[in-house]
């Protein structure tokens, strides 16, 4: 009899401590800027195209609107529309501060302190969402070890290529495995601009794209964590002629990817998907309360 209680107490216990933990210990969101799935669909991108064939994918999610780069991406990270994290301009301007809700990255460490949490970016302009004590490294083309002050001059150049984006945060990753981090590669929508969406050059900007992130796929696993892990990989917007930013299919419809851990195989995500279902999506895995005032919901659907 007291051994059928004890092993009664020892199942309860380990049922217990399995539904405390995480659903992946590791998330790594990446953001392909101006990746329309059109183009993708057309574009040699072999990467991209296995990791969405062996885990969950839509090809018809949306952004937000407006459709550009620095209010899309808060919605990405923040869980909200614009209406609600008030980043409406689209540049690195230090006299408007930070963003004014909380980021996935406060979020993960007001739960865990020690969680360790990375931003590695193409574009300086990510610098408005570097909440204080929400991120362990910021990098935009090497570490910045300071945050940036109203009148600060702007680095040299205000973009970084991917390949230097995924070169950086790949050497990091190995050595530091984050609970949470996120990769900005911004090729696609330089190329968009200047030749246009869907030009040859923005198809080979992707082809160049997709070598980053096999780099940043073979980090995860060389460090020991893709059973462990989840990749979240999505796009701020798409676009049309050599811009974008209207609400039209061309601009807002983005790629929703998700790999790794708990997703499930070969799957077509049928439900509606929204930018900002990213940051909840990535709370929900790494247990983390998502915020009632979120707009964003937890794509479940993917997952077993």
């Amino acid at each position: 009899m007291r051994f059928c209680t004890r092993l009664l107490l020892f199942a309860a216990f380990v049922s217990l401590n399995a539904a405390a933990a995480p659903r992946a210990e590791h998330v790594f969101i990446i953001s392909i800027d101006g990746g329309k799935p059109a183009v993708i669909a057309e574009a040699e991108a072999p990467t991209l195209k296995k990791i969405a064939a062996e885990g969950a994918v839509t090809w018809q999610a949306s952004t937000i609107f407006p459709s550009i780069t620095l209010p899309s991406h808060t919605s990405m990270l923040t869980g909200v529309g614009p209406d609600k994290h008030q980043i409406l301009w689209n540049g690195y301007t230090p006299i408007k501060g930070f963003v004014k809700v909380p980021t996935v990255f406060s979020l993960l460490k007001a739960t865990d302190p020690k969680a360790v949490t990375a931003m590695f970016v193409g574009k300086v302009k990510f610098r408005h969402l570097w909440l204080k004590d929400s991120l362990d490294l910021f990098d935009f083309g090497g570490p910045q070890s300071s945050q940036p002050v109203a009148g600060a001059p702007e680095i040299e150049k205000d973009k970084k290529p991917s390949q230097m984006v995924a070169k950086q945060a790949a050497a990091w990753l190995k050595e530091q495995k984050p609970r949470l981090c996120f990769i900005h590669f911004p090729d696609v929508d330089t190329a968009g601009h200047k030749d246009g969406w869907g030009s040859p050059q923005q198809k080979e900007a992707l082809k160049v794209t997709d070598q980053a992130l096999w780099q940043v796929w073979q980090a995860i696993k060389e460090a020991g964590i893709a059973d462990s892990s989840v990749m979240l990989i999505s796009a701020d917007h798409g676009g049309h002629d050599k811009t974008h930013g209207l609400d039209i299919p061309d601009d807002m419809i983005i790629p929703w990817v998700a790999w790794g851990k708990g997703v499930k195989k070969n799957f077509t995500i049928t439900d509606k998907v929204t930018t900002y279902d990213t940051a909840a999506t990535a709370l929900w895995l790494l247990d983390v309360p998502v915020p009632a005032e979120f707009d964003g919901k937890p794509v479940t659907s993917a997952f077993e």
